[in-house]
């Protein structure tokens, strides 16, 4: 190993995000499984089962894709990316053994194809444009846009989405970890990704979450995860629906706590009052006691005070999120 490589490692176990989130950094995002699907039967096989048009899955493009019950209810939130002739997806650990038995009862009917998750993989999370520049070596600028790609020799380096307050971040997939020349790029902590994506709007199902919410919920067509004319999926028909007939009644919103003890677990109700009107899918504590959120909640009930059952005094701060969520205003009009 050249002193300009960086050792593998395990992210540093800080359990609350920097304040203000760091501007540079590196963070090995342990909590995520690498998956290839591959084989004569991948694209068919896909595309039969997640919201993405596989066409649109191709070298220097990699979209996000749900999974879905028959009930359009959604138990994977990934990004799919071109690797040869192969398909790789990244899962939540937590589910990942779960969602990964669940597609392989629709690929029995595709002989040959095999889905395989990558023990030697390893994704890593760049906050600011520094590190992915010593990767991208001239060629950052050809990553305009989330899901935008460059193919490199440590591994595919995707543009994903900005904070609400600009700050670019990148994730690099290596089907196999090898070492890089990342020693003056700080690491940083878990928790400082996980605000990062909140701060982005990206929500992350856990088992307490999982099938809970159709795609729209989540926010997950703004985040370009849902080909609304792609033909027919598992849970294809619930999801047009409430696209085409404007009957989204909650969604995705961030909120902030000053002050936040315990710290908020996916699936807590969200109250206004007594009346639960949403649940907490993710939450991150900060060095400072406060914590930020993302929640689903009602469209009719976040323009008043509204708190995390067991927080009562705590009321929820309502934050930016980095994309318009055109539904709420047809919403707010058909509930006045």
């Amino acid at each position: 190993m050249t002193g300009t490589e960086t050792p593998v490692s395990a992210t540093p176990a800080y359990t609350s995000a920097e304040v203000p989130l760091p501007v540079s950094g590196r963070i090995t995002l342990c909590d995520r499984t690498l998956v290839r699907v591959s084989g004569p039967g991948t694209d068919k096989f896909l595309q039969g089962q997640l919201s993405q048009n596989l066409d649109d899955v191709k070298a220097g493009a990699s979209p996000r894709a749900a999974g879905t019950s028959p009930k359009g209810r959604a138990y994977c939130l990934t990004r799919l990316l071109r690797d040869g002739e192969d398909i790789l997806m990244d899962l939540p650990s937590e589910l990942a053994e779960s969602i990964m038995t669940h597609l392989r009862k629709y690929m029995m009917l595709f002989r040959g194809t095999s889905m395989t998750a990558l023990e030697e993989g390893r994704i890593t999370g760049l906050l600011g444009d520094e590190a992915a520049a010593l990767l991208a070596e001239g060629e950052l600028d050809n990553l305009a846009s989330p899901g935008d790609t460059l193919d490199l020799d440590s591994g595919f380096l995707i543009r994903t989405d900005d904070t609400a307050t600009g700050l670019r971040r990148f994730e690099l997939w290596q089907p196999e970890a090898t070492d890089l020349p990342l020693d003056k790029i700080p690491e940083k902590g878990l928790a400082d990704w996980h605000a990062s994506e909140i701060a982005a709007g990206i929500p992350v199902l856990s088992t307490a979450t999982s099938e809970a919410y159709v795609p729209q919920m989540l926010n997950w067509q703004h985040l370009g995860g849902v080909h609304f004319n792609k033909g027919c999926y598992t849970g294809q028909e619930v999801i047009a629906r409430m696209h085409f007939l404007g009957q989204l009644k909650k969604s995705l919103f961030r909120f902030r706590l000053a002050s936040a003890d315990p710290l908020p677990t996916p699936g807590t109700s969200v109250k206004s009052g007594e009346r639960p009107v949403g649940e907490v899918i993710n939450a991150v504590g900060f060095s400072d006691g406060s914590c930020e959120l993302l929640a689903v909640a009602r469209h009719d009930a976040v323009s008043g005070e509204l708190h995390v059952d067991g927080l009562p005094d705590a009321l929820l701060q309502l934050q930016p999120l980095p994309y318009t969520v055109s539904e709420r205003e047809d919403s707010e009009q058909q509930d006045t």
